[in-house]
């Protein structure tokens, strides 16, 4: 038994050796040597699983604690629920960690992790702010990058107003961060100034490590120049986007969320033309472990233009497939019943596409006004206009927009409606009467509403749009005038009384040199300087007459061969085959040799052919 004893505490003198110098594979030997004497040792056990942890081996490190779970009870909440994290369990985590009786700083620091993938930005924020502010090692740095993670996440995903922290930005990772929260709020050029300081922070940090190379400073840097080529592209430079999208694909750097990111930018560039390009990066979104590397909100855009990419290639069952899942996984999203539509479109189906956008903005009307605007879209197509105004008409949102109404009237004129043109601009008066009186908008929508009644003769509607502008402005002769001219053919006391209103001539002439405006650059007609005067008689000297010019006949032209001697023929006017002493073309003997094939042939070979 004492030998026994002896051998046991040699045993935890190697464990604690091989813990010392990394070397967790001879610990684990040395363990289960332990644990043969002793198969409940709770030390040993708890060791075991550390070491497991430490070579990568997180299921087998799950399987020990959960057959011993009795014996180890709450000691190893924070390894299992790690170890749940790391096999991407994330919501056994989040159990795992809210079930401890004792919440400890490294199980908070988990927490947050796990709430950053559940992607609970608010509650993530509130940890790391907690952690920063009640701690003080040497992960100070690390959990301020992580809490400059969360607002950037917050910006981009949820929209969220940047919020100041006072987050230092000493490191190229919290620099980096900063720009990622800049791009959500859309100050793109603050963020691309960001980015290139976190480039030279990073350059910095890592040219003083003498075993890092070039090519690790550049892969280091991938995920810096990947956001600087998306700033790039949302900016409409397009041709530097895809030339460091491309290099960042070269590198082939190990984190698979970034090459797919990369590669999905590169397809949205693409778009229709490249698609050989863009099939073989597509290739790089499906890699494994990809959609635990990004957001939820990516992944659904990487989906997208995978059925987009589809429907480009004319793969129509695979992008109906794609879009179809995509439907069933975001049922009130209104992308993928617009690729279906798209899709059915291609195919010539406009009237199943407008039953399928139709039936979506019914179930769906808080998503319907996109959807409708494609309904329009599709009924001009196929030329039924009026349905496309009834369509946008029912768009509540858009309606009274100065836009949608000039659409409207455009459309509505086209087909001669007149009617229904002046009823969109009447409605839309009325929305801005009761909501926005006197705005410019509002006036800007009367003085149209005028000028179109007045246009298609409607003199007596333009009538209370004239008055009301005219009260507006009193000064304005040009609407006065308009309105006088209305109110002449419905109410001739009401115009004369109006024309008092109207400035004196002498008031609207203006001191105009109209030499000066006929040799400007406008001037069509410029009245000749020292012209005659129409109407004017110079008197004629003694004995001079009017003078006839005299035109000069012009000779006949004669053939070269005339003789004057000769009789001219008679049928000289003829054409030569009228004529009796025609004779037709003499054929020579020559000519009947030579063949009428290809160029170089023989008479004999044409005969034979």
């Amino acid at each position: 038994m004492a030998s026994g004893g002896v051998a046991v505490a040699s045993l935890w003198t190697e464990v604690n050796r091989c813990g010392q110098n990394g070397d967790y594979t001879r610990a684990l030997k040395a363990l289960t040597k332990i644990l043969h004497e002793n198969r409940d040792d709770v030390t040993a056990l708890h060791c075991k699983i550390v070491c497991l942890v430490q070579n990568g081996s997180f299921k087998e490190a799950l399987n020990v604690m959960n057959t011993h779970s009795k014996v180890l009870g709450s000691e190893v909440v924070f390894e299992k629920a790690y170890c749940e994290y790391r096999l991407n369990r994330v919501e056994s985590a989040l159990k795992t960690i809210e079930s401890a009786t004792e919440q400890t700083d490294k199980l908070k620091e988990l927490y947050g992790q796990v709430l950053y993938r559940l992607e609970r930005y608010d509650e993530c924020k509130t940890v790391y702010t907690d952690l920063i502010r009640n701690s003080q090692d040497e992960y100070e740095e690390e959990r301020k990058t992580n809490l400059a993670a969360v607002v950037a996440a917050m910006s981009q995903w949820e929209k969220a107003p940047m919020e100041d922290l006072g987050l230092p930005e000493t490191t190229y990772e919290l620099c980096y961060n900063t720009a990622c929260a800049l791009i959500g709020q859309g100050q793109l050029t603050e963020a691309f100034n960001k980015l290139q300081q976190a480039e030279e922070l990073c350059r910095v940090s890592l040219a003083d490590d003498s075993d890092v190379t070039e090519e690790d400073i550049e892969s280091e840097l991938a995920v810096i120049h990947s956001q600087m080529a998306y700033i790039m592209q949302l900016q409409g430079r397009t041709d530097e986007a895809l030339q460091l999208y491309n290099q960042v694909i070269k590198l082939k750097p190990s984190d698979v969320g970034l090459l797919a990111v990369t590669a999905n930018n590169i397809i949205t560039i693409n778009k229709d033309q490249n698609v050989f390009d863009s099939k073989k990066k597509v290739k790089l979104t499906n890699a494994e472990g990809v959609e635990y590397k990004l957001a939820k909100k990516q992944l659904q855009t990487i989906d997208f233009n995978k059925a987009l990419l589809a429907m480009y290639t004319n793969q129509a069952d695979q992008c109906r497939k794609l879009s179809s899942n995509l439907q069933s996984q975001n049922p009130s999203h209104p992308r993928p019943v617009l690729i279906q539509a798209a899709q059915l479109c291609r195919e010539k189906q406009h009237s199943k596409a407008v039953e399928l956008l139709q039936q979506f903005s019914e179930q769906n009307p808080e998503s319907a006004s996109g959807i409708k605007l494609t309904m329009a879209q599709l009924y001009l197509v196929q030329g039924h206009v009026t349905k496309a105004c009834d369509v946008l008409r029912s768009i509540e949102e858009f309606k009274h927009k100065a836009g949608m109404v000039s659409a409207l009237v455009t459309m509505y004129s086209h087909e001669e409606d007149i009617d229904g043109a002046i009823d969109v601009f009447k409605q839309a008066i009325e929305y801005y009467q009761a909501e926005q009186p006197g705005s410019a908008a509002h006036l800007a929508l009367v003085r149209e509403a005028a000028n179109f009644k007045l246009k298609h003769g409607r003199k007596k509607e333009a009538i209370s749009d004239l008055e009301q502008l005219w009260k507006q402005n009193t000064n304005d002769v040009h609407t006065l005038a308009q309105l006088i001219s209305a109110y002449s053919l419905v109410n001739t006391d009401k115009a004369k009384s109006l024309s008092k209103h109207l400035p004196s001539a002498d008031a609207m002439s203006f001191n105009v040199d109209v030499d000066e405006l006929e040799n400007s650059h406008g001037a069509t007609y410029i009245r000749k300087k020292a012209g005659k005067v129409v109407g004017e008689n110079i008197p004629k000297e003694s004995g001079q007459g009017e003078i006839k010019k005299k035109k000069k006949k012009k000779k006949g032209k004669l053939p070269k061969n005339y003789d004057p001697k000769a009789t001219p023929d008679p049928e000289r006017w003829l054409p030569m085959r009228e004529r009796s002493y025609y004779r037709g073309k003499k054929k020579g003997k020559k000519k009947e040799q030579i063949g009428k094939g290809t160029q170089g042939a023989t008479a004999g070979a044409s005969a034979e052919l």
